[in-house]
């Protein structure tokens, strides 16, 4: 039988995984990871990411020779690696899912097509969420996702044809890669069993209030699903966290209508989940329809807004925590340690340095992709560029990190936790410690522009001259007209519950 070849990229796991089930039905299999020097050397990538893949190719090799299968760990550029591999092991067809990549992963599919041609090696690439290739027009894009998790994820093969001598490599760490090793502590470890153990704990112990606990990171840190890495890397197919999601609810009705008691709002905040596995799949698709988002605006109306403005005196502070807002700080820190926060936490981040320090999107993107363990291009360009307020379609959001600290974390448990300097800070002062008098200051062992920054600029000044300037620019004609064509391309075409008849 000939030989197939199954190449892993985002997809590191073998429960529904459909292009490895494809393969080991038609003959012996070459299951191969590369590690890409372009995709480790670009500028969203960081060591924790290495980590996170190591630790999820660990697992996948076990789980593989258990079922008769290898996995081969190369080092080098695509299709190179596998000119080199097809030379030994002629094999007959590539094996893989479809990625919402980036630039750099995008330009390497083409060239790997362009040699599957020249080469007569067939080239199939699966789906493996919502994502739809190809996709002429967002109408009924929601019943098609919906078709798509309908389906019952696929059972791991039960035995994988080895190639026989094939050799298995040597798994890569950072130094060998020639990159920076991570110093981020507490990360989550990657890995299919892990990923399953983070989705049953979600759904079974700590989700019952997810819907409120999501916009706290005090109360999100558990209270989140903390799935979004796994779903990054593929440790775990979105098909099995939503059937997943899907049955837990099924399971809680049953026991409503037995007359059992249901301790929290289960249900709502299951459905609030369940929405939001759709919206993951709905940005990713922006992406997928307009590669240029990653670089460009998505609503070129807006182009001149922000570009020519860029202080790197103010980004400097942002990307170090050192802005003087105490949630802001707080919230880069913990990244710079955990790769995690909320998603409202992060929205603010973008949003404070789009408005508040007139900073343009795409360098602050990429400063959060390097630093968030589950960046997935798709979602993160689409979202900074609407958290900044440059699709012309939604809503402008201009978070307050004052309001924030009141709203979310009144009592600094977070906030201390990752700016130490602001221990002795009274409550009634912590989310603006620069009005603390001087007396204050020194019984609370916080001097600010010594022990902490002055806020390196006003709130009400910055927050009005972005609002000004925003809103002037979302009245002239053009970007009205622009943003009825980025609407036609990529707008939600699903209406709020409160709205249908």
């Amino acid at each position: 039988m000939p030989t197939q070849l199954v190449w892993f990229k985002r997809d590191l796991r073998l429960l529904d995984h459909k292009p490895l089930v494809q393969a080991a039905g038609r003959g012996p299999c070459l299951c191969v990871y590369v590690y890409e020097p372009e995709l480790i050397h670009s500028p969203e990538y960081d060591g924790s990411h290495h980590v996170f893949i190591n630790e999820s190719l660990r697992e996948l090799e076990i789980g593989l020779r258990a079922r008769g299968g290898m996995l081969t760990l190369l080092h080098g550029r695509i299709p190179d690696v596998f000119a080199d591999l097809h030379r030994v092991y002629p094999f007959e067809a590539i094996w893989a899912h479809e990625e919402t990549g980036n630039k750099v992963t995008f330009a390497r599919d083409l060239r790997l097509h362009e040699w599957c041609r020249s080469q007569g090696v067939a080239f199939h690439e699966l789906p493996q969420n919502g994502v739809i290739r190809r996709l002429k027009n967002r109408d009924g894009w929601s019943g098609k996702w919906q078709q798509r998790m309908r389906g019952q994820p696929l059972p791991a093969p039960e035995r994988i044809a080895c190639v026989p001598d094939v050799k298995r490599g040597r798994s890569l760490d950072e130094r060998d890669v020639g990159i920076e090793p991570s110093t981020k502590l507490g990360v989550q470890q990657g890995g299919e069993s892990r990923a399953l153990e983070v989705l049953r704990s979600f759904l079974h112990e700590r989700g019952a209030n997810y819907r409120k606990d999501m916009s706290s990171p005090v109360s999100g840190w558990d209270g989140c699903s903390r799935l979004s890495p796994y779903l990054a890397w593929g440790n775990i197919s979105i098909r099995t966290v939503h059937r997943a999601a899907a049955e837990r609810a099924r399971e809680l009705r049953e026991q409503r209508k037995a007359g059992e008691k249901i301790n929290g709002p289960w249900l709502s905040s299951l459905t609030s989940f369940q929405g939001r596995l759709r919206w993951h799949c709905h940005f990713m698709q922006k992406l997928e329809d307009e590669p240029r988002i990653e670089f460009e605006n998505m609503n070129r109306a807006y182009d001149g807004l922000r570009e020519n403005d860029f202080n790197e005196a103010y980004f400097d502070a942002w990307c170090s925590g050192q802005t003087g807002y105490p949630m802001v700080d707080a919230c880069m820190r913990c990244l710079h340690q955990t790769g995690w926060i909320n998603f409202r936490m992060r929205a603010m981040l973008a949003s404070f340095a789009a408005y508040h320090l007139w900073l343009h999107w795409r360098r602050p993107a990429v400063f959060l992709a390097r630093h968030f363990l589950d960046f997935e291009p798709g979602i993160h360009f689409s979202q900074f560029q609407m958290q900044s307020g440059v699709t012309g379609i939604n809503t402008v959001r201009i978070y307050s990190p004052i309001k924030q600290v009141k709203d979310q974390d009144p009592t600094g448990v977070f906030i201390k936790r990752y700016c130490p300097e602001l221990e002795g800070v009274p409550d009634e002062y912590l989310p603006e410690p620069h009005t603390m008098p001087p007396l204050v200051q020194q019984w609370a062992g916080c001097v600010i522009g010594k022990d902490y920054p002055s806020p390196i600029v006003d709130h009400k000044t910055a927050y009005q001259a972005a609002r000004d300037r925003v809103y002037a620019f979302k009245r002239k004609p053009e970007v009205r007209a622009a943003a009825e064509k980025v609407y036609q391309k990529h707008g939600s075409r699903r209406r709020p519950m409160s709205r249908r008849t």
